[in-house]
């Protein structure tokens, strides 16, 4: 019989995570598909539409040997369904009695044939289908809401969640926290990823874990986008760093369009195999995603009756992570940027207390290129909102640079603030010995992830042994443990005390700090420049103490990533420890090569050393610099003062256009992504509206385009369009954007009045991709058309060819060198 009815399945379900191999379903779209759903129904309709389809397609995926079942709400959200004939409720609540239906009506199979099976409902969270800000215009808390707003419709009547399909690490945080603060329901969270092994805004699979774990999923994984044998890599990453147990669900391959359909190319016996190596490696559970069908998981089943599942175990490693890339602390030396902190910083000061934040950003970017792993962020200076700033630098510092970051304060409300809105798992400075103090922070590094900074002094300051140094630390680490932080999340702060006025202090310091690494196995973080405070030669001091540190066991060093000979000794160091194998980095540093730049799943450590004296940074402004960092905020600054010496096309032709240029090139390339690319291009969109207001009243106007672009009727995901869209404008061309879901008539009408240079249409969807052919041929029909350019995950350049299209662009990168081309005059074969 099935059994685990009421709020025991959720005991039972988080029992079995990481334990017995969970199976669950797989494609709902397709299934809808080939029942009659029409172009232009939204799947989340059909739970009240069709409810027999609906419990139809639960109930064979149970018979076909699922036990896990998702609803069919993956937009079930206020956005996707803004315009629908339905509200959120009435959708959700439909979707989870059809699932309630088909479990129901798997309960009786299994009592007739005598099987006993335990089956889950999942509440299915998809994205909204809006990038959140800073790459969009969504707020994280709007964000939050709308998933909060599902949660609570289901809390008391599903047994878990599933967030799946979800690209950005900031989404799929709110929605996390959604979920975590709003129900005790177990919850799973996996992103997709595309072919380049990172997901649409970038992150790599690592940052991805280091993030999910740290809000404290039960599960986590990988679905849609690739077809199992191109996800290999990504699951290999995941499985590789990952404690809590992974699920994979794969697409059926990737889409073909044949005989006017679009279907996939993977077989069910390729998927089954492919799906037993995955198991055979470690995964927790896997499903199916876009056209798969019950016969899939049934052939899944078939090839693992006889593979044993073996749980898997990984050592927890410390990591942070940004919104992109993590960086993994104790297998090389982190250097953390302080220049960010106002303590002996006058200018700093002031620029804070007259949020003068532009100055912020610019000690950011120096720091950055200066090599620095992470940078400490502290903005206490009296007068200010200190926790308002805090939230707006973090945002801001994210928008322009990659770096984890450290949000350092002693006021525990400005850490819980901050933490909320930072985009990845941050080092939170501080707790110390204080029960107070703990009490304070621990929870909030609980809630959020984040790798805590213990300080070695409580109510009676700081010791000056080393014995009562480590034992602090030891009891910060136990009180830690009691709040669930696994050591692996504490890097304890020995503290560095004056060698001017506790000249033995040094050495008690380097002593606690060797133990702490020893006895007590965790990393370790020093503020060095304390010690040379009041001694002539501060530098001397400071060099000298920092190698004896490292050789201690010192694992994050913060200095001044600017002072070349600090950082100096630590190239040194990781080549005398062996830790820089065959001294590459140090020869690519110190014999003239020091153009490196960050790339691959963690931060790289081949740091481009700026050429400045210590303790002195170099901000460059020039506006090509400006639209690299993506510094809208004083780029209009840098435009005026360049206009009192050049002509507006100049600068455009000079500097704006060869800037954008690079910054493609570094989006090709990998060595950038999404979030840096429309930085960029909103930088360079500033600088064209200044230019152009001089162009306009000197009457010399000649804009690009348009451009005009639609999602095409039926499909109501516009992400991908709406990122065209800014990228061409920051490229000068003028865009008329039709929106989501736009039917054929209002293509070819808006075709007719704006008689555009190039016509871009855009679907996600499979079922939209008929759509997106009949408009194609109605536009063919008007004479003289323009060409017609298409894109989306779904498409291919043989499924373009297929439909009529005239080109096919992978990316928005490549839609802007086609339309450059064609504005040119220059030919390009379509791709």
């Amino acid at each position: 019989m099935l059994r685990n009815e009421g709020t025991n399945a959720r005991i039972i379900l988080r029992e079995k995570l990481g334990k017995e191999l969970l199976v669950f379903d797989g494609a709902m779209g397709s299934q809808l598909h080939a029942r009659g759903s029409l172009p232009g129904e939204l799947p989340e309709e059909c739970n009240i539409d069709h409810t027999d389809w609906i419990v139809d397609i639960h109930a064979n995926y149970l018979e076909s040997g699922a036990s896990c079942i998702l609803t069919n709400t993956l937009g079930s959200n206020r956005f996707h369904l803004e315009d629908s004939k339905y509200s959120v409720r009435e959708v959700i609540d439909a979707a989870v009695y059809n699932g309630r239906a088909a479990i129901e009506r798997e309960r009786s199979r299994c009592e007739r044939e005598g099987i006993d099976k335990e089956c889950f409902l999942f509440f299915n969270i998809g994205p909204l289908g809006q990038l959140l800000a800073p790459i969009g215009t969504l707020s994280f808390e709007d964000a939050y809401d709308a998933f909060a707003e599902q949660v609570d419709l289901v809390k008391d009547s599903v047994d878990g969640v599933l967030i799946e399909t979800m690209s950005d690490p900031y989404e799929i945080k709110a929605a996390v926290l959604a979920v975590k603060e709003h129900s005790d329901l177990p919850v799973l969270a996996c992103m997709t990823y595309d072919a380049n092994g990172r997901t649409l805004t970038g992150t790599t699979p690592e940052a991805a874990v280091t993030l999910l774990e740290g809000l404290g999923v039960d599960g986590l994984g990988v679905n849609c986008s690739l077809g199992p044998k191109e996800l290999v890599p990504v699951v290999e990453k995941i499985l590789a760093v990952a404690c809590k147990p992974v699920i994979v669900e794969p697409n059926a391959g990737l889409p073909v369009y044949t005989d006017g359909k679009t279907s996939y190319n993977v077989t069910v016996e390729e998927f089954a195999t492919y799906i037993r190596g995955f198991v055979e490696s470690g995964i927790s559970a896997f499903g199916g995603c876009c056209g798969t069908t019950p016969e899939y998981i049934r052939a899944c089943l078939q090839e693992l009756r006889d593979t044993p599942f073996v749980p898997r175990v990984n050592a927890s490693q410390t990591r942070v992570c940004g919104p992109t890339d993590c960086v993994r602390i104790g297998d090389r030396t982190v250097v953390c940027g302080e220049r960010l902190n106002p303590t002996g910083k006058k200018k700093l000061k002031e620029a804070l207390a007259n949020h003068r934040l532009d100055e912020v950003f610019s000690e950011a970017i120096a720091q950055e290129k200066a090599g620095a792993h992470v940078l400490d962020v502290n903005v206490g200076v009296p007068g200010i909102d200190e926790a308002q700033t805090m939230t707006e630098v973090i945002r801001g510092l994210q928008e322009i640079i990659r770096l984890p970051l450290q949000i350092d304060s002693s006021d525990p409300e400005v850490l819980e603030r901050a933490c909320r809105v930072y985009n990845g798992k941050p080092l939170i400075n501080s707790v110390n010995g204080k029960q107070s103090v703990m009490e304070a922070v621990f929870p909030i590094a609980r809630r959020y992830g984040g790798v805590v900074i213990a300080l070695t002094i409580d109510e009676n300051g700081v010791p000056d042994s080393a014995d009562a140094r480590v034992a602090i630390a030891e009891r910060i680490i136990k009180t830690a443990a009691s709040y669930g932080i696994d050591k692996s999340d504490i890097i304890v702060d020995c503290l560095v005390l004056t060698a001017s006025a506790q000249q033995e202090g040094a050495l008690q310091t380097l002593e606690a700090v060797r133990r702490v690494r020893e006895a007590l196995g965790v990393h370790t973080i020093l503020g060095v420049s304390n010690i040379s405070f009041g001694l002539p030669n501060r530098p001397l001091i400071n060099k000298t103490f920092l190698g004896m540190a490292l050789y201690a066991g010192l694992d994050v060093p913060i200095i001044n990533p600017l002072d070349r000979e600090l950082m100096g000794v630590i190239d040194a160091f990781e080549v005398l420890s062996a830790k820089d194998r065959d001294s590459t980095d140090y020869v690519r540093r110190h014999a003239g090569d020091i153009n490196t730049a960050v790339q691959g799943s963690y931060i790289d450590t081949n740091r481009t050393v700026n050429d400045t004296s210590s303790g002195a940074s170099s901000h460059d402004e020039s506006i090509g610099a400006l639209v690299r960092s993506g510094r809208k905020d004083i780029i209009a600054r840098a435009v005026e003062r360049e206009l009192d010496d050049s002509q507006p096309l100049s600068i455009i032709n000079e500097l704006l256009i060869p800037a954008l240029r690079e910054v493609g090139d570094l989006y090709e390339k990998g060595t950038i992504f999404l979030p840096q690319l429309i930085s960029a291009a909103e930088a360079a969109k500033t600088a064209f509206g200044v230019l152009n207001e001089r162009i306009v009243s000197e009457g010399k106007s000649e804009g690009k385009g348009p451009v005009l672009l639609a999602t095409v009727e039926g499909d109501i995901h516009d992400i991908g369009k709406n990122i065209v869209k800014v990228v061409l404008e920051s490229y000068g061309f003028a865009v008329v954007d039709l929106g989501k879901d736009v039917p054929t008539n209002k293509v070819v009408s808006a075709a007719l009045q704006y008689r555009p240079k190039l016509i871009g249409l855009s679907a996600l969807m499979t079922t939209t991709v008929t759509s997106m052919k009949k408009t194609i041929e109605a536009l063919k029909d008007i004479p003289d058309i323009c060409p017609v350019i298409v894109g989306g995950a779904v498409l291919t350049g043989d499924i373009a060819r297929g439909i009529g299209a005239d080109f096919y662009a992978k990316d928005a990168m490549e839609t802007v060198a086609i339309a450059e081309s064609l504005i040119s005059g220059r030919s390009r074969e379509q791709e």
